[in-house]
């Protein structure tokens, strides 16, 4: 089940590779999490040594948070992948020029987890051209829709 997606991404990225990794969170987190206080799109993900955090994703506090934690909104948090995945992604990431973004949260399990993205940039052209096809298939669907009555 999704809870918020990074529809932006797909705007701005050619998305190549999609990769499931867990997230480290704090109790207060998961409940705005399950509130659906967060939002992704300004959020991406970085390289510290050999670990990938996830940066720039908001989640609000709950107004029933406990008076001892002083939520922080915006922080970096640890992203949990097998050695192998991450030392493929910084190898793609450093070497190649590829970026990392998160594309949706999602339950696993139980679990909050995170979908990144190996993506290339797009640059203006490409980006019209994708609205462009955007639009087309739009019109085309609409048409359809019409004609069936």
């Amino acid at each position: 089940m999704t809870i918020a997606d990074n529809k932006k991404a797909f705007f701005d990225y050619f998305i190549e590779d999609r990769y499931e990794a867990g997230i480290v969170l704090e109790g207060w987190e998961v409940k705005a999490i399950r509130d659906g206080r967060v939002q992704i799109k300004e959020a991406y993900v970085t390289i510290k040594g050999d670990e990938l955090f996830l940066f720039g994703a908001h989640i609000s506090a709950l107004p029933t948070a406990s008076t001892h934690i002083h939520p922080e909104a915006v922080r970096t948090r640890k992203l949990l992948l097998h050695r192998q995945e991450m030392d493929k992604l910084i190898g793609k990431v450093v070497r190649s020029g590829y970026t990392l973004v998160p594309l949706n949260l999602h339950y696993k399990g139980g679990r909050v987890k995170c979908e990144i993205g190996l993506a290339k940039g797009k640059k203006m052209h490409d980006k019209r051209a994708t609205e462009k096809d955007r639009d087309g298939k739009r019109e085309v669907a609409a048409a359809m829709k019409t004609h069936r009555r």
